[in-house]
């Protein structure tokens, strides 16, 4: 399974695993893939804290992290983080709390603590995911930082790249892909519709052979989809360097998902998620509940635009966080269509060597279906 991009790499096999637990990253780059932990929930200094915790428990492999600044959002220009969250907060109709509130009040989700706040802009722009990117580079072991929505700023690139980094970014159509291609990026992950998280509308065996096609040679990482090895050959197949995962996780025992969010990923099908821009403001595809689908009555207020949206809905966040038994019905999951393949909880390197094992299992079925 080795190829280029894992010799740049130094990883044993192409399997990039997007998650917001280090335990999980450090569990996969241990395993022989390349663990990227999504910075956009972490301030600065706790993101320091995550990435030398990291530093210590994956020796001497690699790992990435994963980063958003949307190609348009919000607030747009302003990179004072306070100004910036100032002027965003002038901007949110005072309905749109008093929704929030009465929906977390009616499902009996309890306030937080007296004293305790919740974070309303995390790293949704330029001026937040900035500070997270000098983080990064900070720490030798990152060799590759992602972002999740769109091409990153042109300095931005420049910088992670004169430090010997690779850059890259997601993108849900081949002319996303080419303005990724046209900024100089090293690797375009091409994320499917069935993908966890924020994702485009053009499904995953759809769109990589077209991406791929339109950037060659540059490499592709196909996302959207990916459960198993038989996924992943299909992936390399068309062409892909490699595949990013998210959803697949959610599951396993390192993951800091509480028990009863745990239960529901185990229990959903594909068809129990739903692209939804209620929790970010931007289409994310996560499991259909009582928030989602109270967000889509046209009676109630619609999403407002990223960042503004989080804005209001990281209050509920944060409060099923806290108190994941109470807010099972309006929790934020994010998740893609896979879902309906997550049925057990295993350990991070098992998957990842069922993952390798599955994958030589159907490349060897191709080879022999050519006979000699």
């Amino acid at each position: 399974m080795q190829n280029e991009l894992c010799e740049r790499l130094g990883i044993e096999f192409p399997i990039f695993a997007f998650t917001h637990c280090r335990d999980v990253v450090a569990a996969v780059s241990n395993a022989g893939g390349l663990g990227v932990l999504g910075a956009v929930g972490f301030t600065p200094e706790q993101l320091e804290t995550e990435l030398a915790w990291i530093d210590e428990h994956v020796g001497d492999k690699p790992y990435g992290v994963d980063i958003v600044i949307p190609m348009k959002y919000e607030g747009m220009g302003e990179m004072d983080p306070s100004k910036l969250e100032d002027e965003l907060r002038a901007m949110i109709p005072d309905g749109h709390r008093a929704f929030v509130k009465k929906l977390l009040a009616d499902h009996d989700v309890p306030e937080l603590p007296e004293g305790e706040k919740a974070p309303e802009l995390l790293g949704w722009t330029e001026a937040t995911a900035g500070p997270q990117v000098e983080v990064a580079l900070s720490h030798p072991k990152v060799k590759l930082i992602a972002n999740a929505l769109g091409t990153p700023p042109a300095e931005i690139i420049n910088e992670i790249q004169s430090t010997g980094r690779l850059v890259a970014a997601l993108c849900g159509s081949p002319r996303q892909a080419l303005s990724h291609k046209e900024a100089g990026l090293d690797i375009i992950i091409a994320q499917g519709s069935e993908g966890g998280g924020h994702t485009g509308e053009v499904g995953s065996i759809v769109l990589w052979p077209q991406v791929i096609d339109a950037v060659a040679p540059t490499p592709v990482l196909a996302a959207g989809g990916i459960g198993s090895g038989r996924q992943m050959a299909a992936a390399l197949a068309m062409g892909a360097s490699g595949v990013w995962t998210g959803s697949l996780w959610l599951t396993v025992e390192e993951a800091d998902i509480p028990p009863a969010q745990m239960a529901q990923y185990i229990e959903a099908g594909s068809k129990d998620t739903v692209r939804s821009r209620s929790f970010t403001g931007k289409p994310c595809r996560m499991l259909r509940n009582d928030w989602t689908e109270a967000w889509e009555n046209p009676d109630n207020p619609k999403p407002l635009g990223m960042p503004l949206q989080f804005m209001i809905t990281g209050e509920a966040v944060t409060r099923g966080h806290k108190y994941p038994e109470a807010a099972l019905k309006v929790q934020f999951n994010p998740v893609g269509q896979v879902v309906g393949q997550m049925n057990k909880i295993r350990k991070t390197k098992d998957v990842i060597f069922e993952m390798v094992e599955d994958y030589i299992d159907a490349t060897t079925r191709m080879h022999d279906a050519l006979g000699d």
